[in-house]
C-alpha cells in the first residue's frame, strides 16, 4: 500500500499545490474570477489528501523530522496561528467587513425611499433599478429585506446594483 501512496502522493500535492498557491494569490489580490473561489476552496481538499499520503507514506522520516527543535518550533508558530485565527473580532473600525455587512443590513431594512435618498436616486428610478434585478418593490414604504426575505443574495445584488 506505501507504494501505491508513494506514486500518488508527491504528484498530487505538487498539482494541488500549483492550484491552492494561484488561486491563493489571486483571492488575496482580489483577481479572482471565474470557479477560482469556488476550485480553491473544493479542490483543496486534493491538497489536504495528498499531504496524509505523503506523510504516510514517507511516515519513518516525517516522524525523525519532526523531533527537530526547528521542525517543532515552526508547526507550533502555524499551531497558535491557527487558534488565533478562531478568535472573533469585534465590530468596529478594525473589522471592515463587519461593519459593511451590518451597513448594508440596515440600508436593506431601509424603506426604499430612504435607499434612494442615501443613494441619490429618485425613488422611482430605485424601484425600476430593483425590479430589473428581480427584487418586486411594489411601494416606496417596502424594503429590500421585506421583499427578498432570507434570499440575502439577491438583497445585496439588488442593492449592489442601485449603488452604481
Amino acid at each position: 500500500m506505501s507504494l501505491s501512496l508513494h506514486k500518488w502522493a508527491t504528484p498530487l500535492v505538487a498539482g494541488a499545490f500549483l492550484l491552492m498557491a494561484a488561486t491563493g494569490i489571486l483571492m488575496f489580490f482580489h483577481l479572482d474570477s471565474g470557479l477560482n473561489k469556488e476550485a480553491h476552496e473544493w479542490l483543496g481538499w486534493a491538497f489536504v489528501i495528498g499531504a496524509a499520503f505523503h506523510i504516510i507514506s514517507n511516515l519513518p522520516a516525517f516522524k525523525k523530522k519532526m523531533t527537530k527543535p526547528l521542525s517543532l518550533k515552526i508547526v507550533s508558530v502555524f499551531a497558535l496561528l491557527l487558534l488565533l485565527s478562531f478568535i472573533p473580532l469585534e465590530e468596529g473600525e478594525g473589522n471592515g467587513k463587519m461593519l459593511a455587512r451590518a451597513s448594508m443590513d440596515k440600508l436593506m431594512s431601509a424603506p426604499v425611499s430612504v435607499v434612494a435618498d442615501v443613494v441619490g436616486k429618485p425613488t422611482e428610478q430605485l424601484i425600476a433599478e430593483l425590479n430589473a434585478q428581480g427584487v418586486s418593490i411594489t411601494t416606496d414604504s417596502q424594503s429590500i429585506k421585506d421583499v427578498v426575505g432570507s434570499d440575502m443574495e439577491l438583497g445585496f445584488k439588488g442593492l449592489q446594483t442601485s449603488l452604481k
